[in-house]
């Protein structure tokens, strides 16, 4: 490649969903959001445009929203939009799912701060050894979850997204690297004579929650490293 061609390549970009048009809301125009964005007061700023997802036979195939106003309403996110200006031309959007371009080298101002697509394919090594790969990264009030599928095997394991188990997220080396607690990975070996306790419905219920895929590869949420 030409030294010409190497000085005028763009960043590569990710697109990353930022929310979802529930509902139309009142007689002017707005609508209640969905959020996938850990930042809606700066996402949603008077100016901001996004690319639309919406059916095919949609008038608004293909065409971009701008946004003109943005508030809370009893907790409940609302935004107005540059050209629906009656709650007739709210219906037409309503489930159709805002978009952005992100630069994929982009990272979060946050520290200890990544996006999800950052993390999801990174290959997890406990002790230079490759255990597994990270699938998903489920969000939850107390810490975040790296999903990892250890190497050859169907299951999951929950790993938390603390600093005392994941001390490196190396991005560009495509890894992040564990130092699970004993059981995280493996069987702990029962004592002889020992029957192995049957699973509850409650603990059976919670894995299944926990575990249940979901839509997020590409949010724009992002998942914080706990100390």
């Amino acid at each position: 490649m030409a030294a010409g061609d190497t000085a005028g390549a763009q960043p590569a970009k990710t697109q990353l969903r930022v929310g979802r048009l529930v509902k139309a809301h009142g007689l002017k125009g707005a609508f209640k959001l969905e959020l996938y964005t850990d930042d809606p007061d700066g996402r949603f700023v008077p100016g901001s445009t996004f690319t639309l997802q919406v059916p095919e036979s949609s008038p608004w195939h293909g065409r971009e929203l701008t946004v003109r106003e943005f508030r809370w309403m009893n907790s409940h996110p609302v935004v107005f939009f540059e050209g629906v200006d009656d709650r007739t031309a709210a219906e037409e959007l309503v489930k159709a799912i805002l978009w952005i371009d992100q630069d994929t080298e982009t990272a979060p101002a946050e520290d200890d701060a990544w996006y999800d697509h950052q993390l999801v394919g990174l290959d997890v090594v406990r002790d230079g050894v490759v255990i597994g790969r990270v699938v998903r990264v489920d969000h939850f009030p107390a810490q975040d979850l790296l999903i990892v599928r250890p190497s050859g095997e169907d299951r999951e394991v929950l790993v938390p997204f603390v600093g005392a188990i994941v001390p490196e997220v190396d991005i560009a080396g495509g890894r992040v690297v564990v130092t699970p607690p004993t059981g995280l990975f493996e069987d702990l070996p029962s004592d002889d004579g020992d029957e192995p306790e049957p699973e509850s419905a409650a603990s059976a219920d919670a894995d299944d929650a926990a575990t249940a895929d979901a839509e997020t590869d590409g949010d724009e949420n992002t998942a914080s490293r706990e100390d």
